[in-house]
């Protein structure tokens, strides 16, 4: 708007401040929306995600390609879909050779990486024993399996009996390859791929309680994650609040999936080289790790592992944990050394 001032100062006072109202008001529609957090939730992998980014305007269009991107590490990776390409893998015979995707061969190979790490205590091809004692896709048992089926199907079990070579994959022992412990941190580093590809460098993606922050929020404060108190899905506290940025989450816990029988308690979390439950007294681990794959993985086998051994493994390769302990009163907390950076409560 061009105003001759001249001819301005012969204009009444009510029409000069009309004219100064409307270029205020054309000054501000030009300028952009202050940019604030963003966000995006549905169902995956039999769970629930969360997506939540800074950006100046919404994305019906990002909304999108998170669902198509979801979609796809679910048709690659889930043992539940009988034509997913992990199922197709899971028919082959031993010694057959399949060509595998590029994201399916980067799990296997980072799967098999962590089992070299831990010892076993990270295993892919626990699988079947899982599913013996009714936490897999073949559903529940109300008893424990006897002595001579677990050593039985035990048989079956061991990460050396998975061959990865580039995209072919070839297996032997009747192997079962379960990803459930590392398809939902790989499918929050998916997300946050496309997220950094899309522009955007400020988030918090969340898969089932496995997540990944980057960045800060709009008020220039980091991301704030609650770790659950070890307790039932009626009643749910806050055990721990972190502060965190540029880095993956993973919590594996005990406390909720598990059956009883006689009293006894039998938990979701298989230790591969027993082929049975663990019994320790470790309710949970979180872990941070600069991918969340990497986190989920961990968490699951420093879970095997138990409080001394689990925390011992984490502080000789300088991971970040926070172990939550059951006690005969309670529980305890034990972290690592640098771990204490992180807290907020």
């Amino acid at each position: 708007m061009v105003v001759n001032l001249r001819q301005a100062n012969k204009w009444p006072a009510a029409l000069l401040l009309a004219i100064l109202f409307l270029a205020i008001f054309l000054l501000s529609g030009c300028q952009s929306e202050a940019p604030k957090v963003r966000s995006y939730q549905g169902a995956t992998m039999g769970t629930t995600f969360t997506v939540k980014w800074v950006s100046a305007s919404p994305d019906k269009e990002l909304n999108q390609m998170i669902d198509s991107a979801l979609v796809a590490v679910n048709q690659s990776m889930s043992t539940y879909m009988p034509d997913s390409e992990l199922s197709v893998l899971n028919r082959l015979g031993d010694n057959e050779v399949m060509q595998i995707s590029e994201p399916l061969a980067y799990v296997l190979e980072l799967s098999q990486t962590i089992s070299t790490q831990t010892q076993g205590a990270f295993d892919i091809t626990v699988g079947p024993v899982v599913n013996l004692w009714g936490f897999g896709p073949s559903g529940r048992v109300l008893k424990a399996p006897s002595d001579e089926l677990i050593a039985s199907v035990q048989k079956r079990v061991g990460y050396q009996s998975i061959f990865l070579k580039g995209a072919e994959v070839s297996k032997s022992k009747n192997s079962y390859i379960d990803l459930s412990a590392v398809a939902k941190g790989y499918g929050v580093d998916v997300i946050a791929q496309l997220l950094e590809e899309h522009g955007i460098s400020s988030y918090l993606v969340e898969i089932g309680g496995e997540l990944r922050a980057r960045g800060l929020k709009p008020d220039g404060k980091e991301w704030r994650i609650a770790i659950e108190a070890p307790g039932t899905a009626v009643e749910r506290t806050i055990q721990r609040i972190i502060a965190v940025k540029d880095v993956g989450i993973a919590t594996s816990g005990d406390y909720r999936n598990y059956f009883e029988e006689n009293g006894v308690r039998f938990s979701h979390t298989i230790d591969p080289l027993t082929g049975r439950p663990i019994n320790h007294r470790l309710a949970s681990v979180t872990v941070l790790m600069p991918s969340c794959a990497e986190a989920d993985a961990l968490a699951t086998a420093m879970m095997v592992m138990g409080p001394e051994r689990g925390q011992s493994f984490a502080e000789k390769h300088n991971i970040n944990a926070l172990f939550i302990i059951k006690t005969d009163t309670g529980f305890e907390e034990r972290m690592t050394s640098d771990f204490s950076n992180f807290l907020v409560m």
